[in-house]
């Protein structure tokens, strides 16, 4: 969201701050005394409707030449209305019309231009944008998933489109107005693949009931009425002659609990009794869809193997047992023998019903104008089986033919493979266990607390958990999980939060502290007052954020992409050239007959060359090395507290070689506490802080919170007060705040802000700054009709595992530096007391985000940490930006990597875990490249000439199968990841700290 309160250049502020109302108060106030907007909120109007607004940021620009070279290459493109390149700030804003070109288009443009681009926002369009998940089947390598993106990007509509291999899901961004969901499950269908729609953004707060019992057309017409008529109920689904409901509602508003009454009520005595339930289709998930798959291939292998065995025996174990070989050589018709015959009968049903897949999806691959790893399979099948066929029938048709068959080799073949591609489908399941995991962490039932007008409890059911409605009061006893988001109304109890935010220590709660779905309560009862269910839920979110991660490309995965387009066709060039040199060279005697194996010929030994080549040879192992690793890298994160927001941001961190802290909240810890008032007026202090809280309590930084927590002290008998009317509230970015209260005008803040104002500060004011930014406070100064009144000093206590983090960065080679809105003594002492040397102070948000450009252009791969909105500029500018979990809503939103604990040392774990993934990355591609470049050669028979070596291709299909299960297992062991040790024991001496 940050992002969009950057450069917002294309909507309106209204329609903007109703699409995104946590930024309304921030836009709000971020206007001038005239009502101009200030600098953190310029709004431009464009009422060009028609034309689409896109911003990259675009890496490796190094002069105004680079932004030359881009906008000639995009205003190339069809459809470009208007292209303009800012070098100096890395950005990239297009206007163009959807209708000729889409985003993936231009950025492809830009990327081939020789430049890094990825997509930072897409506006003007953004109110007619929806994004669907489809989960794809069928596909086998890079060269299937990348087919499928382009076939996507091509249809008009369409405004981006990912594909990932690795857990067979598609993500689609599209405009509603042109295509529907159907539409695009169509075009993946049409293109040989099968496309199963998990979710639309429609889906947002959908529910699906069953009914049970008897009912007619005309009572479901009734229900679908009733339904509709209900406050909050969006629309309606149903399926005539069926017996589901799909209900699209307002959380906020209605509930499923009302929608089951309403049912309920509306049919009962007019189709005789019948009861509703939430109804989840099983067949649907992934984790079921998954265990269905492995299911088909186990059984396949399992049946391949009743009719290879024996095939494998006779060819290669019993031609070699007197009694049996003669029995097996015993000819039946001309030349044909028993053995033959068994064999023939044996791998015909291998290769074309347990094979039939491959034969479908080579079909499929070669429609659209592709190929696959099915191609591969197929044709080396296809050739030694073929060859065996007409070898048999030459057998049988001639009295003095002698031929070998290589049925065994088609047979095993498949069989390999299809043990390959279960072992790999069961590894590809566990790198997806963390959504597994998160996914079923909140508890199936709940119980439902009746509460009267005044608060007691009169009664209580267990009911499902998914009927749980928004401002339910629900019960969690002792070892129970909490059901649902909210905050505790009465009760005290510790709940483990670690299956959450990677944190081990149980977390105390009592009345007023939020809990969060799926974490667990340990010693007391809770009464919870629920504010998000379902989607709406933090559990949901992590899961959707995890989800994303996994189906963003890193840009390292281009490598592969790049090679899967030729990758196939090469081989199969490469097969035939095989065959071709190996079949000339016998037939011209270049090599001596010695060569030849006695039950051979020259033709069979290059076709047994060039079908090991093709079978050898794997595009799957290239396609799973990157998304596999980020699969376990992201999930990892996510149980440790670190949510890593796709492929790029983990890339892009473990590159960083210097990191730009915030101060308040993100060194410190957050929560500052007014520790001295001094007066330099006579007047009641209770009246001072009556003033300066009317007037604090309308911002939303740290410090004015911590002034209006103090001030309630002087009204103890309210615990939330009614603070006087402050007019014309101005926030004055990085200065402070003035207002006029009560009729007197009041400014809260620091010097500029005074001196703006030419406010006289006497020596005493001064020496009271002086005094506090030397014990590391923050000195705050009151003017109360444009005299100074008054001196606040307040304190944030540093982080205990600040100065320790900072020190294992230095030791990482990671430089440290502090950027903060706070005054330049106060920076100092803290930056001191953590062992930062570098320090920026005074600074504004657009200032921190200029100290962070001008650290990328003297060459630093900058990561910022920050908490609040005043970051998110800093946060969007940053290589990658690194929120507080505990921090606002924009901040979080405008990183890459979200820390769940609010714990320094995350930073560090999200750094080294990055760095871990890349090194795996980097691994499944030696391994993956390695085995093709050796592999391909020695199938080749470079080798034969002088060790007479060579690869039987029932062996390179071994090989080829295990290449992808090895690659998918290399990622696996990311799930064994270790943090630092060094940060172990950090986090052991934070806990005794905690207890002193």
């Amino acid at each position: 969201m940050a992002t969009k309160l950057l450069s917002l250049t294309c909507i309106r502020k209204e329609r903007f701050t109703e699409r995104y109302p946590v930024l309304r108060k921030h836009l709000n106030r971020s206007r001038g005394g005239d009502g101009s907007p200030s600098e953190t909120a310029v709004l431009k109007i464009d009422d060009e409707e028609a034309v689409s607004r896109a911003v990259f940021r675009v890496l490796g620009m190094t002069c105004s030449a680079c932004a030359g070279s881009i906008e000639k290459e995009i205003k190339r493109l069809p459809g470009i209305h208007e292209a303009v390149i800012d070098a100096l700030n890395n950005r990239a804003q297009i206007l163009f019309y959807p209708s000729s070109v889409n985003v993936e288009t231009i950025r492809e443009t830009i990327e081939d231009a020789g430049f890094e681009a990825s997509l930072i926002e897409n506006e003007a369009n953004e109110r007619s944008r929806q994004v669907c998940r489809i989960r794809i089947n069928g596909m086998t390598c890079t060269s299937c998933s990348s087919t499928i993106e382009s076939v996507l990007q091509s249809v008009n509509g369409v405004q981006r489109a990912h594909v990932a291999l690795a857990i067979e899901e598609a993500e689609v961004h599209y405009d509603p107005t042109l295509l529907s969901y159907d539409k695009l499950l169509e075009v993946i269908e049409n293109a040989g693949f099968e496309a199963v729609l998990i979710s639309t953004g429609e889906d947002v707060s959908k529910i699906d009931l069953k009914i049970d019992g008897e009912f007619t057309d005309e009572s479901m017409m009734m229900i679908e009425r009733s339904l509709e008529a209900l406050p909050g109920v969006q629309s309606v689904e149903l399926n005539h002659g069926s017996d589901k409901i799909s209900v699209l509602y307002k959380p906020d508003v209605t509930g499923p609990r009302n929608f089951i009454r309403v049912i309920e009520s509306t049919v009962f005595g007019h189709s005789g009794h019948i009861k509703a339930r939430v109804f989840s289709e099983g067949g649907v998930g992934r984790e079921s869809q998954k265990q269905e798959e492995i299911k088909q291939y186990y059984k396949s292998f399992l049946w391949s193997l009743v009719f290879t065995v024996p095939v494998f025996l006779t060819a290669m174990v019993f031609m070699y047992i007197p009694g049996i070989k003669h029995l097996l050589m015993y000819k039946v018709i001309n030349m044909l023998t028993i053995g033959e015959t068994i064999r023939w009968v044996l791998a015909t049903p291998v290769q074309f019903i347990i094979g039939w897949r491959f034969y479908v999806g080579s079909y499929k691959a070669l429609r659209r104008g592709s190929a696959n790893m099915d191609v591969l399979i197929a044709l080396g099948t296809n050739a030694a089986y073929f060859y065996s066929l007409y070898t048999v029938l030459r057998a049988a048709t001639s009295p003095d033919f002698k031929g070998v068959d290589f049925f065994e080799t088609s047979a095993m073949l498949i069989s390999f493979i299809i043990l390959g591609k279960y072992l790999e489908i069961m590894a590809k399941g566990k790198t997806s266990q963390a959504i597994a995991k998160l996914m079923n962490l909140t508890p199936d039932t709940a119980i439902l607390l009746t509460v009267d007008e005044e608060g007691n409890v009169t009664g209580e059911e267990e009911i499902d958990g998914r009927l749980i409605q928004k401002n339910d009061v629900i019960k969690i006893v002792p070892g129970a999980k909490v059901a649902s988001d909210g905050y505790v109304i009465w009760g005290q109890s510790h709940v483990n939060e670690s299956m959450i935010t990677g944190e081990a220590r149980p977390v105390a709660k009592r009345k007023g502290d939020t809990v969060i779905g799926g974490t667990l309560n340990e010693n007391g009862v809770l009464h919870i007052k629920v504010t998000r269910v379902g989607s709406e839920s933090a559990l949901a979110q992590i899961v959707r954020l995890v989800e994303s991660a996994q189906l963003a490309k890193a840009p390292v995965q281009k490598l592969a992409d790049r090679i899967s387009k030729f990758f196939v066709p090469l081989v199969i060039f490469l097969s035939f050239s095989t065959w071709l040199s190996w079949f000339l060279a016998g037939k011209l005697h270049w090599y001596p007959e010695s060569w030849i194996p006695s039950s051979m010929d020259s033709f069979e030994l290059a076709l047994q060359f060039g079908i090991s080549v093709m079978v050898i040879a794997c595009p799957c192992a290239l396609g799973l090395a990157t998304p596999t690793a980020v699969m376990v890298g992201t999930g990892v994160g996510a149980s440790q507290g670190v949510l890593i927001k796709g492929g790029q941001a983990l890339e892009r961190a473990h590159k960083v070689n210097c990191i730009v802290f915030d101060k308040t909240g993100t060194l410190t810890m957050g929560k500052p506490v007014v520790v001295k008032t001094k007066l330099l007026k006579n007047m009641v202090l209770r009246e001072f802080y009556e003033l300066v809280a009317a007037t604090e309590v309308n911002s939303e930084h740290p410090l004015a919170k911590a002034i209006v927590e103090y001030a309630k002290k002087f009204r103890d008998d309210e615990e939330n007060p009614a603070w006087p009317e402050a007019r014309d509230f101005v926030s004055i970015t990085g200065n402070g705040v003035r207002a006029t209260v009560n009729g007197r005008e009041i400014m809260v803040g620091n010097k500029n802000l005074m001196s703006g104002y030419k406010i006289a500060i006497p020596a005493d004011a001064e020496e009271l700054l002086a005094e506090a930014e030397e014990m590391a406070q923050t000195g705050i100064l009151v003017s109360i009709d444009n005299e100074l009144t008054g001196v606040l000093a307040v304190s944030d206590p540093v982080k205990p595992s600040a100065r320790e983090a900072i020190s294992i960065l230095k030791s990482m080679n990671i430089k440290s530096i502090m950027v903060t809105g706070d005054n330049w003594g106060t920076a100092n002492s803290i930056a001191r007391e953590v062992g930062i040397d570098s320090v920026i102070a005074e600074a504004k948000p657009e200032q921190k985000a200029e100290k962070v450009k001008e650290l990328q252009a003297a060459g630093h791969i900058v990561a910022m940490v920050g908490d609040g909105v005043n970051d998110s500029p800093a946060l969007v500018a940053a290589d990658v930006g690194m929120a507080i979990g505990a921090g606002t809503d924009i901040a979080i939103e405008a990183a890459d990597i979200v820390l769940m604990k609010s714990n320094l040392e995350d930073v560090i774990t999200a750094i080294d875990l990055s760095r871990k993934t890349f090194s795996r990355i980097r691994l499944n591609y030696v391994w993956a490249l390695g085995y093709n470049v050796m592999g391909i050669p020695i199938a080749a028979g470079v080798l034969f000439p002088s060790t007479r070596f060579r690869l039987p291709p029932w062996i390179a299909g071994a090989a080829m199968a295990a290449s992808s299960v090895s690659v998918v297992c290399c990622s696996l062991l990311l799930k064994n990841y270790k943090r630092p040790k060094r940060l172990d024991n950090l986090a052991i001496r934070e806990i005794q700290v905690e207890r002193v």
